[in-house]
């Protein structure tokens, strides 16, 4: 196998479905597999496993978050290079297989290479491309988008993996850092763009906010106990800057930051038990490094 394509899909059928439709285009199935994770799907998701017999098909009937989903199903790929897609983002470089086996093989240290994200719905990709960066652009970076990114398996399989203590958002940043921490490097290309296919105005709804808002509040916070060797600080600062910017501005942003520190003060002990601090010289250098639009 030459790559193997991983997704997880909650409730999104139209999506993955394109998705699916789209990837069957742009790959040889006998070099490269797809795999899904069916994160306890309400719908009829689960029908597309008669439609297309071609992908591997795994499934939980509760849902178990997106993270912990990942954690599953990448260990169970067959090939070096693993590539990650949303169920609602797919490939606008035509041969991007090709392409992610020479950007690996020109830089050995790199461990995981992050995608170009063009996000929204757009009439066809190439007026998708049209939206994308124009110059070619390659650099280091601290972390990467989980839309759009390819990791060697065996850089993979030398970390915890995706958290199961983190279930939706944040997942990428404790992948990153366990990557960084063992020696190697993430790398920004442009070369391979996916479009994240989101609608902004409808991203933009207040209720979306709330909801993503107390995750990575929440989530922040676990990174900081399990990674940081000095974990208190960074986190007064995380709460002191979301009071001030949030939870004094709006009355739902307010219960929510406050609900948030009543769940994180229970699961404390839970989250301590994956304490796995990094060393500073890391974190400084993190800082140092690029960061990628979100």
């Amino acid at each position: 196998m030459l790559a193997s394509i991983l997704i997880v899909s909650k409730n999104r059928k139209k999506d993955l479905l394109r998705t699916l439709r789209i990837i069957e285009s742009l790959i040889d199935k006998s070099q490269v597999e797809v795999m899904v994770f069916l994160d306890g799907c309400t719908d009829d998701s689960e029908n597309l496993q008669n439609e297309l017999i071609w992908v591997k098909w795994y499934k939980s009937k509760k849902s178990i978050g997106a993270s912990a989903a990942r954690h599953q199903i990448y260990p169970l790929a067959n090939s070096e290079i693993l590539i990650g897609l949303d169920d609602d983002a797919h490939p606008l470089t035509i041969d991007f297989i090709a392409q992610l086996e020479i950007l690996f093989k020109e830089n050995p240290n790199v461990g995981i290479l992050a995608f170009e994200e063009v996000k929204g719905i757009f009439e066809s990709d190439s007026v998708a491309l049209e939206q994308s960066e124009k110059e070619k652009k390659q650099f280091l970076c601290s972390e990467f988008i989980g839309c759009g990114f390819a990791i060697r398996k065996s850089v993979y399989l030398d970390t915890n993996g995706f958290p199961v203590w983190i279930d939706i958002y944040g997942e990428e940043s404790c992948v990153s850092i366990e990557v960084l921490a063992k020696g190697f490097d993430i790398l920004y290309s442009n070369q391979i763009k996916v479009n994240h296919r989101v609608n902004k105005q409808v991203r933009n709804l207040r209720k979306q906010n709330y909801f993503r808002f107390g995750k990575q509040l929440k989530n922040s916070t676990y990174y900081f106990l399990v990674y940081y060797p000095f974990p208190f600080f960074p986190i007064v600062k995380l709460y002191w800057h979301n009071f001030k910017k949030y939870a004094v501005t709006d009355w739902e942003y307010s219960k929510v930051f406050f609900k948030t520190i009543f769940i994180v003060i229970v699961n404390v002990p839970k989250i301590l038990r994956y304490r796995n601090p990094v060393a500073k010289s890391l974190i400084i250098k993190m800082r140092n490094l690029s960061a990628l639009k979100f």
